[in-house]
């Protein structure tokens, strides 16, 4: 992943953190890799595993906005509704055992008038590639710590009452970017 992210990944996350407004949560930040581009935010951010938590914890040390990062699962996020400004999440939808719980909980807790901000890899519009992600998915999981290739996200979203403002698509419509809000 490291050319990608370096070549690509990079300016997508750039593009869609900068967006993020007031006190933010970061669900399932991994090692901290966004934790450089917030400015001017609050951000609490989770991570269920202990080894990329620690470094993010080093990252969220030298980060420019204030960080607070956490042992926590987005199934079940610790925190009293509407507390959140802005969400986001990035490539981490695909990973989560029970997505519909954890999109349920992102609404819960993102106040009214917030903003959900994502960056995903999805399942793909093209018959021929969906039915390859589909035959990949079991093996990509086992090697990929649980990660579904196939997952449907802007299905999953919708389907949760998630109104979505703006899509971008990137990198041949596998990967999208998502600016969201709950519906009113």
């Amino acid at each position: 992943m490291k050319p990608l992210e370096t070549k690509r990944f990079t300016a997508i996350r750039s593009q869609l953190i900068i967006k993020a407004k007031g006190e933010v949560l970061e669900i399932g930040c991994g090692t901290g890799i966004n934790f450089s581009f917030y400015k001017d935010v609050s951000v609490t951010a989770i991570e269920p595993n202990p080894f990329l938590r620690k470094t993010s914890l080093e990252r969220a040390s030298v980060a420019k906005a204030a960080i607070h990062v956490i042992e926590g699962s987005a199934e079940q996020l610790p925190f009293a509704d509407h507390s959140f400004d802005t969400v986001v999440g990035t490539l981490v939808l695909c990973t989560i055992p029970n997505p519909v719980e954890a999109i349920r909980e992102i609404s819960r807790v993102c106040k009214p008038t917030g903003t959900i901000l994502l960056f995903e890899h999805v399942r793909h519009e093209n018959r021929l590639l969906r039915k390859l992600q589909d035959l990949l998915t079991p093996f990509w999981k086992r090697a990929c710590d649980g990660c579904h290739l196939n997952r449907d996200t802007i299905h999953l979203l919708s389907q949760e009452d998630i109104e979505i403002i703006e899509i971008n698509k990137h990198l041949g419509n596998i990967f999208i970017s998502v600016e969201a809000r709950k519906n009113q």
